[in-house]
């Protein structure tokens, strides 16, 4: 799948000749060299790759971009099979249900401006991901049949599990001002930088516009009766959120954490028999015992790498959540109030054999129907220990190989890194 630039040709944890091309952050801002220098400070290991060996500890993360542009499944994979003559693709067209001849699934119909289509197909594969796929099963009747019912919908195949079991990661952002100007801050927020950074990408695929920033980041156990490293961060040079809003004050930095294994389960319910009308979601962040216990460990492990000595010559002070908020209770107060999905929704209609599973894991197949098959995080039995996008790609691969009948490969006896407890 991948074309790892920073790993050794002889590494056998990393791909080395697919179509996905991975750099390594290049973490050279003084800031990253503190954060680094930090977590050692505060007990935490250094790795060589999260992707490889070791997955505990802090170290540059790679990232899915090549000569400065972000490489997504189109760039990768898409695009160099458009030129296939078996191969058209509809853009801006939304798929309004699935249509089926008892249980066989004949095909989709779709909407393009005002008009109204369809396909006819010997088989189709939803890659909607985890919120339109169920919706999409959903509306062509395939799920929980009393829910089917009371909308109005014939159930084509009673599977109660389409649209359960929805799990995500939630994260928030611990924020300090920087009192050295160092970070990253003014490319983000002064606006008169932007035709400079937008030069240099353009013409030398370089410079602040030819990075995610998130050059650098880890994994760690929240306790010690934790077997495998279940809190995730990613350290940024500068204090920013999602929708571009940055604390006052100039310079900053932040880590991004979230426990990766909460126990919260979700669910995906269409409210109508109108595809245009959006599902009701209902994610249940904060809902169980280990999910709050969690998240006071996360909020406390981040204060305690940013409260390092490493760190206190940039430090002028926490920002959000700011020193206000101490007791456990006032930091699920803040983390319910602040927090943001890290729009990882997956395991809707996952995978497995029991009376709850949706997708045959051997052929990808929705269970008791015909030509119907579904590749993409919906399939996922649990939300992975870390960023989604990667494997989705490995489902979206190995999917491929199944539906091609191809032979699967060997498995690889490559040996990983476990925590021994009191080590």
């Amino acid at each position: 799948m991948e074309t790892c630039l920073s790993a050794a040709p002889d590494d056998l944890y990393r791909g080395h000749a697919g179509p996905l091309v991975l750099e390594r952050g290049p973490a050279t801002s003084p800031l990253f060299g503190a954060f680094f220098q930090a977590v050692q400070e505060a007990g935490y290991a250094l790795t060589e790759d999260v992707n490889g060996y070791r997955q505990e500890g802090f170290a540059a993360f790679d990232r899915n971009i090549h000569r400065g542009r972000r490489l997504s499944a189109a760039t990768a994979y898409l695009k160099p099979a458009l030129r296939r003559r078996n191969l058209e693709v509809r853009t801006s067209a939304f798929v309004t249900g699935i249509t089926f001849d008892g249980r066989r699934a004949t095909g989709v119909e779709y909407r393009v401006g005002g008009g109204h289509h369809r396909v006819d197909a010997g088989e189709v594969i939803l890659a909607g991901g985890a919120i339109n796929t169920p919706q999409l099963l959903q509306l062509g009747g395939v799920g929980d049949r009393e829910h089917l019912r009371g909308l109005g919908i014939d159930a084509v195949q009673h599977l109660p599990g389409v649209g359960q079991n929805l799990q995500d990661h939630l994260e928030v952002y611990v924020q300090h001002v920087s009192r050295e100007p160092v970070s990253m801050q003014p490319h983000a927020t002064e606006t008169w930088r932007r035709p400079w950074i937008g030069f240099r990408w353009l013409f030398f695929r370089n410079g602040p516009g030819a990075t995610n920033h998130f050059e650098a980041g880890g994994f760690v156990r929240g306790d010690e009766d934790v077997a495998y490293p279940n809190l995730m961060f990613h350290f940024l040079p500068l204090a920013i959120r999602y929708d571009g809003s940055a604390p006052a004050g100039g310079h900053g930095y932040q880590v991004h954490v979230g426990p990766m294994y909460s126990d919260a389960r979700g669910t995906v319910r269409i409210r109508s028999t109108d595809p245009d009308d959006h599902p009701v979601l209902r994610f249940n962040y904060l809902s169980t015992d280990q999910d709050r216990r969690e998240w006071v460990e996360a909020i406390t492990v981040a204060r305690q790498l940013l409260g390092q000595p490493a760190l206190q010559r940039y430090d002028a002070g926490e920002v959000s959540p700011g020193p206000a908020i101490e007791t456990n209770q006032q930091i699920l107060d803040w983390v319910g109030h602040d927090a943001e999905t890290a729009l990882h929704p997956s395991c809707t209609a996952r995978m497995g054999t029991d009376d709850e599973a949706v997708v045959d894991p051997t052929t990808m197949r929705v269970h008791g129907v015909d030509g119907l098959r579904v590749v993409d995080a919906s399939v996922f039995p649990f939300v992975t220990n870390a960023n989604i996008y990667a494997p989705v790609m490995m489902v979206a691969e190995k999917a491929a190989d199944l539906i091609l009948g191809n032979a699967p490969l060997p498995p690889e006896p490559v040996p990983f890194y476990r925590h021994q407890a009191g080590a």
